[in-house]
């Protein structure tokens, strides 16, 4: 140390001196007067120096003089083997008749003792193995005893707690980290975990309580006794996020959940954790519980995973300490404490199963077993043990000269000057020279590290960093907020985090497995990062979790979303643009596959090869098979109307091409359906006796509305009637002959089951059968003639509308083309005109008033004036009044054909066609993009009227 460092150390320290002293005699004048006549002047020079390095020895003396000066009067402040700590402290605990009074006893108990340690650390300089035993042995003394007291207590209050067969259950505490391992650094919080052997219920009390109640309560009380802070402090700040399902979970466990939960659910994290947990005190349970967790920490098989999963959690300190600007800190830092942990730990975990030597809590005690089994190399060892020490030893200095938890290097002359006093046995000239030691050090350390773990993973963009570390951080509301604004400041980043933090909780309560967690914890710092690039916000994050959500326990669809990048990417898209895709993929997560080849979601497939491509999937199932057949059918459609939204979407199907698509789907799969249902309905019956000599089934799909009109929409339902023409007095010609009336009922009843069933799938679409005549109280199969005749003679204006809508979209030719004629005949009828105008507007005015939403600032574009409804009605009327002059006007069934027709015979004019179509091919999109995104068809007033005007003067001039 050059001069002018020396004297500014040594009038750092003299000024400090006299502080000290003076604040304490100041205050105590009568007990530092006695003090310094009874004390020989080697103790009075050992108090002075104390209170001069450590403001925590100072405090305690300021707080409790007497308990602190009796430790210097009677030479116990000099003992140099570890005290019997649990018999001292039981000899206090015995006095105490309440829990203040245990709570009192605990912390004075804990200061005198830790006055004593941080004495030995600073003025005794003792070993790091003497420090760490005794700040070890003096928490186990403390848990144990403060459970020993309240354990009696609660026996009292609430009863012994017993298993099945009458055997006392006690609480049993496991200690993680540092405490487990016996390596307690001075101002360590302590990591706990609470387990009870059996299910049971309390004896001996006037009401008995569960076990699990008990020990809850127990568990509480125990917490309060050791974190809770009152005016004499708090002992230890506890911590019991590290038990199974963290937060969430339970306070306390049996023995089997406790097996359960890391068999099936444990992770990583959770393995590194438990290479150091320690039943805390010795029992007839200490060997069944290790054995009982070994082959989750331990596994037989070399487990090289583990290095990759360290290597991101070393990562994520990395970040953490970049993020917190934590200069000069010893444990987090390169080459730091912690790993050296890490490269311990990654031996045990990956060799501990073979070699059971390795299964060690201590770190000191595993390093010369690694060497002996040629995992490291003596020279690693050596530079590991000597940085591990000196770091340990700094680190136990740092936090003894106030009682903080703190890894990091004084920045202010005076703590600097009295960590280089403490550090006697490494005799520093000056501050510089501790640095260039410290550093030598540290960076051996963190060449070692790269050699045998490897620098962090280069695959990961800054960007991805960043959300990995997020997601692996345990962060308060504030800290992560930050983060989270740091790289998109434009997101609700209380959402964000609240999403996660969800979802994270969600998580504890399903069972991953190790695949699982490895592979989530990959793919969401990279789901994160494609919405982030993609532009995407909060509510696009929202919507792929519902995804992520659904499929999270299904490992495969994980990774497939991880291995296929282009995948992940496609779904973030999608989900971004579409609620109705997200919630629709979460629904069936067996989408996902479609989005390996995202080419195949841009590029539909012709109208005409649904047919083709559904008769395809069915050929790989067996024809008796019709809970798969029904699966496939369901899929096929889910796949096919995902293809077509995502072609929607990206604005390669303009919207009559959308409902197109939709249709001819639809079509495909009632051919398909009616297929299946004709063959096991003949299988039972046999075929109508007039059939049997042909392929001809006598019967018809009709499809009505949007099915009928080409305009089926994403969640659309088929508004069908089912008709036939065989005679009314045939029979089937199976061996339980059935007429024909009851042959075809069974038939729609087939029909109807495989189209409504409730799989695990969902239903394939929702009938509606209610146009059929006489609606829900006629049949569901009618007789061709029959059909004819209802329609001439019985059915209603409103029934003649919505057959302008109709067509047949399956059947044998000949049924179809007798449909056909009918349909022509009763469309061509010459009308009187004023009576259906006026029936027409009175259905309109009443479904209007029944149905309309329409607001001051939205208008309902389906039922609002001028809308999707007004147009279709002004369609039916006109096709209904002026097809007998025009039969050709009734040759179509959709609205854009049937307009063209109308304009070429002149009923309504070129400019009225075109804004009739214009205007309800708008309302059309804009509908399915309110689909996609579920929201309401309900249009800003504005833009609605932007048409709506024009529209509603057409409609006048043939409506009024």
């Amino acid at each position: 140390m050059d001069n002018s460092s020396k004297i500014f150390s040594c009038l750092t320290l003299q000024a400090q001196h006299s502080k000290s002293w003076q604040q304490f005699a100041e205050q105590y004048p009568e007990i530092s007067q006695s003090f310094a006549q009874q004390a020989q002047p080697h103790v009075l020079v050992g108090f002075q120096r104390a209170i001069t390095l450590s403001d925590f020895i100072l405090r305690a003396s300021l707080q409790e003089p007497q308990r602190i000066i009796a430790l210097f009067l009677d030479g116990t402040i000099y003992q140099k083997s570890t005290p019997t700590y649990s018999k001292l402290l039981q000899e206090r605990l015995a006095e105490c008749e309440t829990e203040e009074q245990l709570f009192r006893e605990l912390r004075l108990f804990r200061l005198q003792q830790m006055v004593q340690i941080a004495f030995a650390d600073l003025i005794e300089d003792i070993s790091l193995d003497d420090s760490l035993e005794r700040l070890s042995a003096l928490a186990d003394a403390l848990i144990l005893g403060a459970l020993a007291w309240l354990t009696q207590l609660c026996y009292a209050k609430w009863g012994v707690p017993k298993n099945k067969q009458g055997k006392t259950q006690p609480l049993l505490v496991y200690g993680m980290g540092k405490l487990g391992g016996r390596e307690l650094n001075f101002s360590s919080d302590i990591d706990l975990i609470f387990v009870y052997p059996e299910s049971g219920e309390t004896h001996g009390a006037r009401r008995s309580l569960d076990n699990q109640v008990f020990f809850t309560r127990l568990g509480q009380k125990l917490i309060a006794a050791l974190h809770q802070n009152t005016h004499d402090g708090f002992v230890y700040r506890v911590d019991m996020r590290l038990r199974p399902f963290g937060d969430s979970g339970p306070l306390v466990l049996t023995f089997n959940a406790m097996e359960d939960y890391y068999q099936e659910q444990g992770r990583d994290w959770e393995r590194y954790a438990m290479l150091k947990a320690r039943l805390i005190g010795e029992g007839q349970y200490h060997g069944r519980l290790t054995e009982m967790l070994r082959p989750f920490v331990y596994r037989r098989y070399i487990d090289f995973s583990v290095i990759d999963s360290l290597r991101r959690m070393k990562s994520m300190i990395a970040q953490e300490v970049r993020r917190k600007r934590l200069i000069g800190n010893i444990k987090l830092g390169a080459g730091g404490i912690r790993e050296i942990e890490f490269i311990v730990q990654v031996f045990q975990l990956i060799r501990g199963g073979r070699i059971k030597a390795l299964q060690q809590r201590n770190l000191l005690t595993v390093l010369p077993i690694l060497v002996e089994h040629q995992e490291i190399s003596p020279q690693s060892k050596q530079v590991l043990e000597t940085a591990y020490r000196f770091l340990r030893r700094v680190e136990n200095i740092i936090q003894a000269l106030d009682d903080k938890q703190t890894q990091t290097l004084p920045e202010n002359g005076l703590d600097q000057a009295r960590l280089l006093t403490a550090l006697a046995k490494h005799p520093f000239s000056d501050w510089s020279e501790f640095l260039s030691y410290l550093d030598s050090l540290t960076q051996a350390v963190h060449q070692e590290f790269i050699v045998l773990i490897g620098e962090e993973s280069p695959q990961h963009d800054l960007q991805e960093q960043h959300w990995i570390t997020l997601w692996d951080s345990d962060w308060n509301d504030e800290e992560a907020c930050q983060w989270i604004a740091k790289y998109q400041p434009q997101w609700q980043t209380e959402k964000v985090w609240r999403l996660l933090q969800d979802f994270q909780t969600e998580l504890t309560k399903r069972a991953l497995g190790n695949r699982g967690q490895i592979v989530l914890g990959k793919l969401m710092p990279l789901l994160l990062t494609e919405i982030a690039n993609s532009q995407g916000n909060e509510l696009t994050l929202e919507r792929v979790m519902w995804v992520i959500a659904k499929i999270v326990t299904r490992t495969a669809y994980l990774e497939l979303l991880y291995e296929n990048q282009g995948a992940l990417k496609h779904l973030v898209s999608l989900c971004q643009q579409s609620i109705w895709v997200a919630e629709y993929i979460a629904k069936y997560p067996i989408l996902l596959d479609e989005l390996i080849d995202p080419k195949l979601l841009r590029n539909p497939p012709a109208l005409s090869s649904y047919k083709d491509e559904l008769r395809q999937a069915l050929l790989r199932i067996p024809e008796d098979d019709l809970e798969a057949q029904m699966d496939v059918l369901r899929q096929f459609k889910q796949a096919q109307q995902l293809r077509i939204a995502a072609a929607d979407i990206v604005g390669v199907l303009p919207v009559t091409k959308v409902s197109d698509h939709l249709t001819a789907l639809a079509e495909a799969i009632i051919a398909e359906v009616v297929n299946m249902a004709w063959q096991q309905v003949v299988d039972r019956f046999g075929v109508p006796c007039s059939l049997a000599e042909s392929d001809d089934k006598g019967f018809a799909v009709i499809g009505y509305g949007k099915t009928g009109g080409f305009e089926l929409g994403y969640s659309s339902d088929l508004d069908l009637v089912f008709i036939h023409n065989c005679a009314i007095n045939d029979v089937t010609n199976g061996d339980k002959s059935v007429p024909v009336s009851q042959f075809y009922a069974k038939l729609a009843q087939r029909i109807m089951h495989i189209f409504n069933t409730n799989m695990s799938s969902g239903i394939l679409y929702e009938l509606d059968m209610r146009l059929r005549p006489s609606g829900n109280s006629g049949v569901l199969v009618v007789n061709i003639n029959t059909f004819e005749q209802y329609q001439k003679q019985e059915a209603w204006t409103w029934e003649h509308q919505a057959l302008v809508r109709a067509r047949a979209v399956y059947g044998s030719m000949s049924l179809v083309q007798s449909f056909n004629t009918i349909r022509q005949q009763i469309l061509t009828i010459n009308r009187d005109e004023a009576a259906l105008r006026q029936q027409v507007i009175e259905m309109r005015d009443k479904m209007r008033q029944h149905l309309d939403s329409s607001s001051a600032d939205f208008s309902d574009i389906k039922q609002g004036a001028g809308g999707l409804v007004d147009i279709e009605f002004l369609a039916q009327f006109l096709t209904l009044n002026y097809s007998a002059r025009y039969p050709e006007i009734s040759h179509y069934s959709d609205n854009i054909r049937l307009f063209n027709a109308l304009a070429k015979a002149d009923v309504i004019t070129i400019e009225q066609k075109k804004t009739l179509i214009s205007h309800y091919c708008r309302l059309r999109d804009f509908g399915h993009h309110q689909s996609l995104q579920a929201q309401s068809a309900k249009m800003p007033v504005r833009d609605f009227e932007e048409h709506g005007v024009a529209v509603r003067e057409i409609l006048a001039s043939f409506l009024a």
